[in-house]
Parts: structure tokens; sequence; C-alpha cells
């Protein structure tokens, strides 16, 4: 079931079309990353779904229910601009933001209790905003966000602020919450992050959808035959290659601290990975196989980079953007 239904959205403002028959669908129970560079869309797409901003055609519909001030209640919306008040404390801050999405009172301080504890802000509830930190203020936002225990949780640039490790306990938070039934949009720059967390993506730009898959489909789709090797005593290249099996072989540094020797290899198409290890063994004793599938990062520069950007897949263009579910 999708908890999120877009289709065929259009949104202009005067002349620029910021979003153009934008269709997909979110899977209910997913973390999905919502990608594009700058001015690609993606803050229009959100605000409309959040009912921030009106449609000029198509939909948008919340379980069921389509876009508005009402539904938003069962979203909790982060934007990447702060929203906080600078003089208010920090613990009446979440409990007005919360009580403000229809949460109950008795409800939400328990909640706020535990997020408390979980980012380390025991203690001090009653600080202003203004006296914390910046990774502190970018807590207490995702606190007021996350509150009012919303089904459908949507953050844009999460980790602005963070250190590795609060950036990780934010992960583990939400983990937590999609294991609980949540359903999360990430916006972020943030690629090791998103590839980490993300079983989806939509990856926007100029006001079209480029892709909206699964995170293993887009990767198998963009993956080019590459294998990374390492043997325990160095390979004849030259005898390798003569077996067909590969057309092209190059000596790396060794991976991850693996001893013995290592070898970025590219796997003849019209040969299997069982050819390849089967030419390599006759060799060495084989110490490590692996099929290389292409960043997150590479893939957003592939897509973002092409002249084209009405392509929802990396082989066939199209002239209008599908309904694509994920």
């Amino acid at each position: 079931m999708n908890i999120l239904e877009v289709e065929n959205l259009t949104k202009c403002f005067g002349s620029l079309r910021a979003l153009d028959n934008v269709s997909f669908g979110i899977r209910e129970g997913s973390i999905c990353g919502i990608l594009g560079p700058n001015g690609a869309g993606k803050t229009t797409l959100l605000r409309i779904i959040n009912g921030i901003l009106t449609i000029d055609a198509g939909s948008v519909r919340i379980l069921g229910e389509d876009a508005s001030i009402d539904a938003s209640r069962n979203i909790g919306y982060m934007p990447e601009e702060r929203g906080l008040y600078d003089t208010m404390r920090m613990s009446d801050q979440i409990m007005y933001f919360g009580q403000l999405k229809g949460g109950d009172p008795k409800r939400i301080r328990t909640v706020m209790n535990e997020y408390l504890e979980m980012f380390n802000l025991k203690g001090q509830e009653r600080r202003r905003l203004k006296e914390l930190s910046k990774g502190n203020q970018q807590k207490v936002q995702i606190i007021c966000t996350l509150v009012h225990e919303p089904k459908l949780v949507i953050l844009d640039e999460p980790f602005s602020g963070f250190d590795p490790l609060n950036g990780q306990i934010l992960q583990q938070i939400l983990e937590r919450l999609r294991e609980k039934g949540s359903t999360i949009i990430l916006s972020s720059h943030n690629m090791p992050a998103i590839e980490e967390m993300c079983s989806d993506i939509v990856l926007v730009d100029h006001g079209h959808i480029l892709v909206a898959d699964s995170m293993t489909n887009v990767k198998e789709a963009h993956k080019d035959n590459t294998i990374l090797l390492t043997t325990s005593t160095e390979l004849s290249q030259p005898l390798l290659l003569s077996t067909g099996t590969v057309t092209d072989i190059e000596k790396v540094d060794n991976l991850n601290w693996r001893r013995g020797f290592a070898y970025r290899l590219k796997r003849n198409p019209s040969s299997s990975n069982n050819d390849v290890l089967d030419s390599v063994a006759t060799q060495s004793q084989i110490l490590h196989f692996e099929e290389a599938l292409p960043s997150l990062k590479d893939i957003f520069i592939s897509y973002t980079s092409q002249s084209t950007p009405q392509l929802t897949n990396p082989t066939t263009p199209q002239t209008n953007t599908p309904s694509i579910t994920i």
C-alpha cells in the first residue's frame, strides 16, 4: 500500500514551471530519499505534500486524502530553514508544536522525554533555543517534528549541523521509527547517509522525475561489469586477458586492508561471474570477489549531468512522466 500518491502534479510560479507533470508513489513503511540539485523542485514538492502550497494541476493524496492542512496532521515536516522561536524554552516549544499537530499533551510529554534522552538533552529542557549550539537546535527541530508520532515523516536536510556521532543517533531514531511502521522521506545532499538508510529514491531535476525506484534496482541498472578481486598471489594479467573472460585488468591498492593482491577487472559481457572465477582460480587462490555497484553519488551525477532530464531509467527516453510506484 502507498502512503503517498502523486499524480500528474504541475506547479508554476509565473513563467517558471517548478514541477512538470510529476507522478510517483511511496510505499508505506519505507525510507525514501528525494534527491536533486539545487533548484530542482524538491522544496516545492515537499511544501505541496504538506499543504503549504496549492497545485496548478494533478493531485497529491496522503493515506487516501487530498493534501491539505488538515491532512498534514498525519505528517511530521521539518523544513531546511529552521522554524523555531529563539526565546522560547525547549520543552515549551516541543509541547507547542506537538499540540499544534493535534497531539495529546500527556502523550507528547512522554514522547518528548524519550527523544530528549536519545539526543542527550535531558536536563536542558528549560534552556531557550538561542542558548543552544547549532547542532542542539537541530535536535530540537527534529523532536518538534516527531513528537506527535506522525505516520509520514518528511525531513529536509536533517543532518545539517550534526557531527558524525549525532548523525548516527538520528539514523538509529529513524530506523526505529520505520520498524514501528512510520514512512520516512529524506531530502538531503548527504549522499552516504541517504545511500545507507534509504530503500527507495526519487530523483528530481528541472521539475521532472528522472528516476523513482528501489535503491537496489537503480544500482543494478547502472552497474558496468566491474569486479573487485583479491588473490593470495600475484596474477599474470596477460594470461587472464587471454581467457577472454575479462576485457581489462588493473592492479589497485589493497581494499580495506585485506592481505593479498587486489585488482579491478572488467568482465566481458558475454562471460559470467563464474567464468571469471574459474579463470582466476587456475592462477591463484581467491580471497575476495565482489561485483562493484556504483555509488549513489555517481548515479546522481550521471542523471543530473544529462542534457535531457526527462529520463526515468538509463536507457529509455520518455515524453510523458509515467506514474511510478516505489
